[in-house]
């Protein structure tokens, strides 16, 4: 079992429910899903790296990525509707705790100037949405086999009904906050 979640099972739940003063156990909020995307804007010249990032996104997460594709023409763009732009992956379960845990011990250190993740980023319904400007920080990625930095959007899907709590439960997992 992972680390994180016997951490949310015998610990975090327990002062989560004092904090917020639960009556059932089942109202602690916990972490329903991840969901991780890259966007890939470039691929409408190039397929070849579609197949980078979505190569990448299956080290970083250890699952399949999905290939999404454009909903709607954009001539600025010269997209057309249906043309493959980017790749995503939800996690959940036992995957979706490794991947956080790995997340805040080891990738978001590794970040350069690292001075915490901003408290603002969350959606008024308790998810949370962080933006990665490289691929580089995680430990699976090989630097010399990289041809190109990409960004990623990781959103934390949560059970909590206000961004208070989700704040919290993020926070007790260990989500670095700037103070």
């Amino acid at each position: 079992m992972n680390r994180l979640k016997e951490r949310y099972d015998n610990e975090i739940k327990n002062s989560l429910l004092e904090k917020f003063e639960y009556t059932s156990v089942m109202q602690v909020p916990k972490v329903e899903k991840i969901v991780v995307n890259i966007g890939v804007g470039d691929a409408v010249n190039n397929a070849k790296l579609l197949e980078e990032s979505v190569a990448e996104l299956e080290q970083i997460t250890g699952q399949k990525p999905v290939v999404t594709k454009a909903r709607k023409a954009i001539a600025g763009f010269k997209l057309r509707e249906g043309v493959p732009i980017g790749t995503k992956v939800t996690l959940r379960g036992e995957k979706m705790y490794d991947f956080l845990d790995k997340l805040v011990s080891v990738s978001l250190p590794r970040v350069r100037d690292f001075r915490g993740v901003s408290a603002d980023s969350f959606d008024g319904r308790g998810n949370y949405t962080l933006g990665i400007k490289e691929q580089l920080i995680f430990p699976e990625i090989n630097f010399d086999k990289v041809n190109k930095t990409r960004g990623m959007d990781i959103v934390i899907v949560t059970s909590a009904k206000t961004d208070e709590e989700a704040r919290e439960l993020l926070t007790q997992l260990g989500m670095p906050f700037k103070k």
